[in-house]
């Protein structure tokens, strides 16, 4: 990070950081922070007083000077003057931008008015998990009292905005010793004269309130444990999770695609035993930031944790059908005529008891925020409910913020998705070469990876080049072996929620004559290619059926698969073998929209597994050529005289899975410099 160039910044952007990486604290991309201080004006060149506030969007545990909207802070209070009352609340929000000061800097957020009208020189908004369940309590105001005295003041429910503001800054000015206040329905606002006073101040009041519920909660906040709700063994429901998985992803994904996560942590298997969780889960989420990434309710499979995996998909869906039609009469409850357009009636959160959270989003890192929220969500309840009685805002409250006209501003101004996003793919042999090369370019495209290889730890060395976990995976399979590859297929469901692609890309090349070749020889190359190919096949084509998605399989096949070379025929035999499944499998799988192509790579030696275990110093010994000329050999007899990369093999799978050959199916694509000798007919 970047030095502050004021210290009132730098200041802000530490306590910013500190605040924001603890999970007690606040959520992620939750809360704003801000200063006020003075600056030199490069037009007048005199001292200016600023307000810094992490700007809209932003998360406070990577905060940096960027990502802080700097105002003038007389112009932004002078808005007091003209503001027209909460009927033209969403107009203020435009206003912030005529306070700007200086060039950059991140959108004012909804929350600005906050901290510009709030005599503080620091102001935290926080959403702790302990706070908001003082918020969401039925006698939250007593309880305010009763845990803080006169340092914490309660504020009644409003929607955040300029009003918000007002409130905030009347209340403080007629409680001077408070140091903060208890948000109803939604959090925390402390403040300081100095950052480090209301870094304390913030703190006091979220330890205050956790200690407070801790000592004093009832010891079954969420009621009895139901007979047959428990956790199943971690294996059995990881097992279940699996097999479930296609089913809850095609729930979630009949309005749009949606990535999954999957959390079977003892705070929400715990919650789903219990007897209130019914009741609970039907009362929705509170706080604006948990529901905005969760929906207002979450979908609850009503069946023990024992039910077997076919009951479970049958109700399921029934519940979906359920669900849908209840999310649409929410939406026309409440809806006005200016309301934005219905963004879809799917679930984003799905609780199985016994089994765990199935969380869902436009990528991995939203679907994986969205399970954090419900998790906070889960012990706002507790809270609430050790104490009081959990007592969220109205729904239609909810409705206005999750159908405001600046949230829809806000979706609106989201860079436009990659071609490829909210796809699942798993690339077979991804480790190196081709594979490597192809997990990398459908990454690059948006898609998520699962990059399988016999050897996990450099599976896990190459999803660690493509990025964090929220992009790329890496998990271990033996192509030829029916229980590793599940494995790694199950392995895929629970990383991501699902699969959309995958790439039979797995192989290993012998080159020996006829007379030469055993019947091991045989066996192992037909078991990795010809047999392995169709196992990762089968396997994925119940996935991508159940899910109802369509998708796409692509077989790395070869040149060899229509060539007759030389001291190759176990080799050639095999891809030939897989080149005839793809044709197929497009004609067994085309009724599910499910695509089957294939690539005709050849000579590809730069960074292959094949050749540099082997195949290569065989092949060159045929053709008579030193191994490290091997690739400007096949380079020199070919019609373009190009070498193969593996990048071109990868840039051809993109394209058959891309948005431009969205109607082709059964095809394969020589990607060999041009052999005539190979030239489909």
């Amino acid at each position: 990070m970047t030095e502050a160039s004021n210290p009132t910044i730098a200041a802000l952007v530490a306590r910013s950081n500190r605040l924001g990486s603890d999970p007690r604290n606040t959520n992620y991309a939750g809360g704003n922070t801000s200063a006020k201080g003075l600056e030199i004006d490069p037009v007048t060149g005199e001292e200016v007083e600023l307000l810094w506030v992490k700007g809209s969007g932003g998360d406070l545990g990577t905060l940096a000077e960027g990502g802080l909207a700097a105002l003038r802070l007389d112009r932004m209070r002078a808005l007091v003057n003209v503001y027209a009352g909460p009927d033209r609340e969403d107009e203020m929000v435009s206003a912030f931008d005529f306070c700007l000061h200086g060039q950059g800097g991140a959108a004012p957020s909804i929350d600005t008015a906050m901290h510009g009208l709030v005599d503080a020189n620091h102001v935290d908004h926080l959403h702790p998990d302990s706070g908001i369940a003082i918020a969401t309590s039925a006698d939250g105001e007593a309880l305010t009292t009763t845990i803080f005295g006169d340092k914490v003041v309660w504020v009644p429910w409003r929607r955040p905005g300029f009003q918000l503001g007002l409130d905030i800054a009347d209340m403080k000015a007629n409680n001077p010793a408070a140091i903060g206040c208890i948000l109803g329905g939604h959090g925390i606002t402390a403040w300081g004269d100095t950052s480090d006073e209301a870094e304390k101040n913030s703190l006091w009041i979220i330890e205050t309130a956790s200690t407070y519920i801790a000592k004093h909660s009832r010891p079954e906040p969420f009621g009895e444990t139901l007979k047959g709700y428990g956790a199943l063994a971690e294996t059995e429901r990881r097992a279940k999770a699996a097999a479930l998985l296609p089913t809850i992803r095609s729930i979630a994904s009949q309005d749009r695609p949606m990535v999954g996560h999957f959390t079977d942590s003892e705070v929400v298997l715990d919650f789903l035993a219990a007897a209130e969780h019914p009741r609970l889960t039907a009362l929705g989420t509170s706080c604006p930031d948990h529901f905005l990434r969760t929906k207002v309710k979450p979908l609850v499979l009503d069946l023990p944790a024992n039910a077997s995996v076919d009951e479970s998909i049958s109700r399921l869906r029934e519940l979906h059908d359920a669900y849908r039609d209840d999310y649409q009469n929410y939406y026309d409850r409440n809806a006005v005529a200016d309301s934005p357009a219905i963004r879809g009636a799917d679930p984003l959160i799905i609780l199985v008891p016994g089994v765990g959270m199935f969380s869902f989003g436009k990528d991995k890192q939203t679907a994986r925020v969205a399970g954090q929220f419900y998790v906070n969500a889960i012990n706002v309840m507790r809270g609430a409910e050790g104490l009081s009685m959990y007592t969220p805002i109205d729904e239609s409250e909810k409705f206005r913020i999750e159908y405001w006209a600046l949230e829809e501003a806000k979706l609106q101004r989201m860079p436009a998705p990659k071609p490829l996003a909210a796809r699942i793919a798993l690339v077979t042999g991804a480790a190196s070469g081709i594979g490597k090369a192809i997990a990398h370019k459908l990454a690059s495209q948006g898609a998520v990876v699962a990059i399988a290889d016999l050897d996990l730890a450099k599976a896990q060395a190459a999803a660690a080049e493509i990025g964090g976990s929220d992009v790329a995976v890496g998990v271990q399979a033996d192509v030829s072996d029916e229980v590793q590859v599940q494995a790694a297929i199950d392995a895929t469901l629970l990383a991501f929620g699902g699969l959309d692609l995958v790439v039979n890309n797995a192989g290993l090349s012998l080159s020996k004559s006829l007379l030469d070749t055993t019947v091991a020889d045989w066996d192992r190359q037909h078991n990795v290619m010809a047999k392995g190919s169709f196992l990762v096949s089968r396997t994925a084509a119940r996935v991508l059926i159940e899910q109802g998605l369509g998708g796409d399989i692509i077989y790395i096949s070869s040149k060899n698969s229509v060539f007759a070379g030389p001291n190759n025929i176990a080799y050639s035999a095999t891809k030939a073998d897989q080149a005839h499944q793809v044709r197929l499998l497009a004609a067994e799988l085309g009724e599910f929209g499910v695509r089957v192509n294939g690539i005709n790579p050849d000579g590809v030696v730069q960074g292959s597994g094949i050749f540099s275990s082997g195949w290569g110093a065989n092949r060159a010994a045929v053709y008579g050529v030193d191994e490290k000329d091997l690739g400007a050999f096949y380079a020199q007899r070919t019609l373009l005289k190009r070498e193969v990369l593996p990048d071109h093999v990868a840039s051809a799978v993109y394209a058959l899975v891309g948005p431009d050959l969205t109607q082709t199916t059964g095809l394969h694509i020589p990607v060999d410099a041009g052999v005539a000798a190979a030239f489909l007919r």
